[in-house]
């Protein structure tokens, strides 16, 4: 008997974004604006981000771009760090940013009539940060208290000694948030250095949602940050690709007092650009993300009753990031655990995956997809993911068409292309493994 052809939710495509309902500019200064109006409620959102990144730090420097980040809201030349929370505060908004290893992202929230405010406050911090001495000495000081508590952190460590293990020789190798001896060492100096050649307006991506009008928006936009020039801006460097791994790499770093440990297991996988990132997004969600953690959930944590948690991941962004199976084991079922786990992914590239596990998350894909995009801050993200991976303005319109397309023939493809059961990093932290094991 034939099989039914598979039915998926319907999604109107005028509720969600797209050509017709975002404006997109690119302003003299190189800015790109995106604009989606949504009167139903009274508060505007912003998001994007600024091209500066902590890819082309080396050990020495690392996380001297998420220290820079950290302080440009200490301080700018015009306001204390009091007064740039009292300004924030005083209106009800909001305004954060961090960096990355690619980017320096922020996020923002008032009410619409707030928001040249908003944009004032942002175009402030992000031209003008002072980068006061005390400032950088308290933001230090707190960042070498979170980088003890992560150190300690048996997930942490495994998520590190992982990265390791899976880049070598690559920017991917070292931890964007530093490490207590390079943030201990980088002064203020050269938070003034990164500030002036990495921050400018190349680069940038600015999206608005909410209850504003789209030139309205750039109006405020442009006169916020359209003066803002910076001939010296170095962008980012594109991050190279990665080697893939020949054989099994395994290590084990002990942390004292622990009764856990967590193992990391995985490989460089593909970019968000790839063209083969949503099968392999799929695949990972058979393999262990849907229901309670896919196969690997029910093999290793149902089933077996080995770990205390059990799931994969696919990083995608703008480079090589991991396609990993992440598990928090008892020290005497660690050998297991990984047994189990390389044994799914050998089932995973061994043949394809059933018909019923494809559409089953097809829908579920495309069922979520409105949830996600429910909210402002959700299409607001959306937007700088479109322009980010240059997806298309239509992306989301033609998002259902594109899961539905899928195959398990493809899924199949990129789980070969990438994983093997013999080709894996595999970093443990905890206590020392019964037996010795290393």
């Amino acid at each position: 008997m034939p099989r039914k052809a598979p039915s998926f939710p319907r999604l109107d495509p005028k509720s969600l974004p797209g050509p017709e309902n975002i404006a997109r500019w690119i302003l003299p200064n190189g800015i790109v604006l995106l604009v989606r109006q949504n009167h139903a409620s009274p508060s505007v959102v912003l998001n994007g981000y600024v091209s500066a990144g902590a890819v082309d730090e080396d050990g020495s420097r690392a996380g001297l771009a998420h220290l820079t980040a950290g302080a440009l809201m200490r301080g700018s030349r015009r306001r204390s760090f009091q007064e740039i929370y009292e300004s924030i505060e005083s209106i009800g908004a909001h305004l954060g940013i961090g960096a990355g290893k690619h980017r320096t992202s922020f996020q923002g929230k008032a009410l619409a009539e707030d928001l040249r405010l908003l944009l004032g406050l942002l175009a402030e911090v992000l031209r003008e940060p002072a980068f006061p001495e005390d400032e950088v000495e308290r933001l230090r000081a707190e960042k070498l208290t979170a980088l003890n508590i992560r150190d300690q952190d048996t997930g942490s460590v495994a998520e590190m000694e992982f990265d390791r293990l899976a880049y070598p020789n690559h920017p991917y190798a070292i931890p964007s948030d530093g490490t207590k001896e390079s943030i201990g060492a980088i002064q203020r100096p050269s938070l003034i250095e990164f500030h002036r050649r990495a921050f400018g307006p190349q680069g940038m991506v600015l999206a608005i949602v909410g209850a504003v009008q789209a030139d309205a928006a750039r109006q405020a936009v442009e006169a916020a940050l359209g003066g803002w020039n910076n001939p010296g801006q170095v962008v980012a460097t594109e991050v190279p690709g990665a080697e893939p791994l020949h054989e099994l790499r395994r290590r084990e770093i002990v942390l004292a007092g622990k009764s856990q440990c967590d193992v990391v297991i995985g490989v460089p996988g593909p970019p968000r650009t790839d063209s083969g990132y949503l099968p392999a997004a799929i695949g990972n969600s058979i393999l262990g993300r849907f229901g309670l953690y896919g196969r690997v959930g029910d093999a290793v944590r149902d089933s077996a009753g080995l770990a205390y948690y059990a799931y994969s991941s696919l990083g995608g962004g703008p480079g090589p990031g991991p396609w990993s199976v992440n598990a928090g084991v008892n020290p005497a079922n660690v050998d297991r655990a990984i047994e189990l786990i390389r044994k799914e992914i050998g089932r995973f590239v061994d043949r394809k995956v059933s018909a019923d596990e494809l559409e089953e998350n097809q829908a579920h894909f495309i069922g979520r997809l409105p949830l996600q995009l429910e909210s402002n801050e959700g299409v607001a993200g959306a937007l700088v993911n479109i322009e980010q991976y240059d997806l298309g303005l239509d992306y989301y319109q033609t998002y259902s068409d594109r899961i539905a397309a899928i195959t398990r023939e493809a899924i199949l493809e990129q789980a070969r292309r990438f994983l093997s059961p013999d080709r894996l990093a595999v970093a443990i932290a905890g206590p020392a493994l019964m037996g010795g094991a290393a």
